[in-house]
C-alpha cells in the first residue's frame, strides 16, 4: 500500500464546496461553504458550512486563525463568529504556550562538550561522559 503521502495530489469530485467570502472589514471574514455535485448543481444532502477568519497579534507577529462555526444560516454564522474566534483564541495561545515550554524544557549541549569548570573535558572531569 502507498504512502497517502506520496500520493498525486487529488481533489475529491464527491466533496466539492462552492465558497463564498463576507466581511465586515473590521473584525475578520467568514467563508460559506455550499456542497456542490460534479456538475457544480448544489447538493442538498449536505449540510453547509462555515468557517471564520482572523488573525491575532503576537510578539512573534500576526497569527492567523481558521475555525468552523456552527449555524445553519449566515445570521446565525454571523451571531456565532465572536463565540467561536474566542475559543480559537484560547486554544492558539494555549498551543503557543505548550510549544514555549516544550523549548524551554529541551536540554541544550554546546558542541565539543561541558566546559572544564562543569566536569566536561579538561583534567580530572566527572564520570559522565558525553557522546
Amino acid at each position: 500500500m502507498a504512502d497517502e503521502r506520496d500520493a498525486e495530489a487529488q481533489m475529491d469530485a464527491d466533496a466539492l464546496y462552492q465558497e463564498e467570502m463576507f466581511t465586515d472589514r473590521r473584525v475578520g471574514a467568514l467563508r460559506r461553504l455550499t456542497p456542490v455535485k460534479r456538475d457544480g448543481s448544489s447538493d442538498e444532502t449536505r449540510p453547509v458550512l462555515f468557517v471564520g477568519q482572523a488573525e491575532i497579534m503576537t510578539n512573534m507577529g500576526p497569527v492567523p486563525l481558521s475555525f468552523e462555526i456552527p449555524g445553519e444560516t449566515l445570521d446565525q454564522a454571523v451571531a456565532g463568529f465572536g463565540v467561536a474566534a474566542q475559543a480559537a483564541i484560547e486554544r492558539t495561545v494555549q498551543q503557543i504556550q505548550e510549544m514555549r515550554r516544550q523549548q524551554a524544557s529541551q536540554l541544550v549541549v554546546p558542541q565539543g562538550g561541558l566546559p572544564p569548570t562543569m566536569g566536561g573535558g579538561g583534567r580530572g572531569g566527572g564520570k559522565i561522559q558525553l557522546p
